[in-house]
């Protein structure tokens, strides 16, 4: 245990720090190779955790794709001036509509990709709009924790999700209709408490005179029509694949791939630069950082777990719903929502509780907003920050994550436990 436990902190100390550019998909490769060496994981582990996150991987990638396309065409840029022009200048109810699109973003096209294109696009057309620092910074706080609170209603918003939906085998329609009300109250309840604590920092009246009209932003009026209807028929492609039982990724990376093809036929993107500038060390960094986490479990940590969730299970479907839901967030907050989301996956196996699956995919996505490094999706969102121009440091991020997390974390696990799981 002490051997699996020292290699996973440093491991993820490294890809925290990234010292010299080091970059995180190398770094959890690297770990992996250790652990491999040292016997902490087998050869036939890595067989074990390639099936259980291949599925994840590849959707991911497939969602990344196609929202760099819908950006390249200015799609979300679009969404982005909408907003603000539909809120005729008041601050409070444009904070309110960008929480909004940053939830419709992270649901359709995934936490990760909700931190790597709308942020930028939010910070940019912000300072446009003049705001000073202090409005900036409570804009992008409240964009931030939205993209993982948001990332729970279907099975690709989250890599989470797609992982515990195949372990478990949850079809697409049935994830959706138990996590659909969860989504809404995380929605309704981040934006609530997100305003209450960042109220101060909103001015009554922003100038939105100063914004360009939104259509001048697409490079394809045709295309980005297109766009809304392909993201209809790729949604009821989902529900297609559910009912033969087809993986996930194969609409979500057939279809980010298609639309690629689509858009490069009409000249409006370049395709190899999209395929060349995806974030393929995120595909590294999943595999690798599972295999260094599965250590964790060959040295006995699942079991530990096993034994306190299967004791939550005897103590009714409330306490045991919220017990499972802040345990994943607390362990996501330390040592990060990905390896955390597969422990407790395990660990659930023999529970025979339906319900603290969902439970421990809402405590993966929202725990760990109260850490920076709780999150693949808010390492991102720091590091396009940071690229900007906007830096946000250790305390000053946890404090605010730690206030606003646990209430919106609980009110969303009451929803889940209310329901009707079967």
């Amino acid at each position: 245990m002490i051997l699996a436990s020292s290699l996973f902190l440093i491991t993820l100390i490294f890809i925290i720090w990234q010292p010299k550019g080091l970059q995180i998909g190398t770094t959890a490769i690297v770990g992996a190779l250790v652990a491999l060496a040292l016997g902490v994981v087998s050869v036939n582990d890595i067989w074990v955790v390639t099936d259980i996150v291949w599925d994840a991987t590849l959707a991911f990638i497939g969602i990344i794709i196609l929202s760099m396309v819908l950006d390249e065409i200015g799609f979300f840029e679009w969404c982005a001036i909408k907003m603000a022009k539909l809120s005729k200048g008041n601050g409070h109810l444009m904070f309110v509509y960008a929480l909004l699109l940053g939830a419709f973003v992270s649901a359709l096209f995934a936490n990760d990709g909700a931190a790597l294109i709308l942020t930028p696009i939010l910070l940019a057309k912000m300072r446009i709009l003049k705001l000073n620092v202090k409005t900036i910074l409570a804009f992008l706080l409240a964009g931030g924790f939205i993209s993982d609170s948001a990332s729970l209603p279907f099975v690709f918003s989250n890599l989470t999700n797609i992982v515990t939906a195949n372990y478990f085998d949850i079809g697409f329609a049935t994830y959706l209709s138990t996590m659909f009300v969860p989504f809404v109250v995380s929605v309704v309840a981040s934006i609530a408490i997100l305003w209450l604590f960042l109220r101060k920092d909103i001015p009554s009246q922003i100038d939105i005179s100063l914004l360009k009209d939104e259509n001048e932003v697409l490079k394809s009026r045709t295309l980005f029509l297109f766009s809304w209807l392909f993201l209809a028929l790729l949604i009821a492609g989902y529900f297609i694949g559910d009912h033969f039982n087809l993986p996930v990724s194969l609409f979500a990376l057939g279809g980010g791939v298609l639309f690629l093809l689509i858009a490069s036929y009409m000249k409006t993107v370049n395709a190899k630069e999209i395929i060349k500038n995806a974030p393929w060390q995120v595909v590294w960094f999943s595999i690798g950082l599972y295999i260094v986490v599965y250590g964790l479990k060959n040295a006995g940590l699942t079991d530990y777990l096993a034994v306190v969730l299967k004791d939550l299970a005897t103590r009714g479907d409330t306490i045991a719903v919220v017990g499972t839901g802040f345990i994943s967030a607390f362990l996501s907050a330390i040592m990060n929502n990905m390896p955390t989301i597969m422990i407790m996956d395990i660990a659930l196996q023999d529970v025979g509780n339906d319900a603290l699956a969902y439970a421990n995919i809402i405590g993966c996505n929202l725990g760990p907003k109260m850490t920076p490094f709780g999150s693949l999706a808010t390492l991102l969102w720091l590091h396009v920050l940071a690229q900007k121009g906007v830096k946000i440091g250790f305390w000053q991020y946890s404090k605010f994550g730690l206030l606003v997390t646990p209430p919106v974390l609980l009110v969303v696990l009451l929803s889940l436990s209310m329901g009707n799981i079967n």
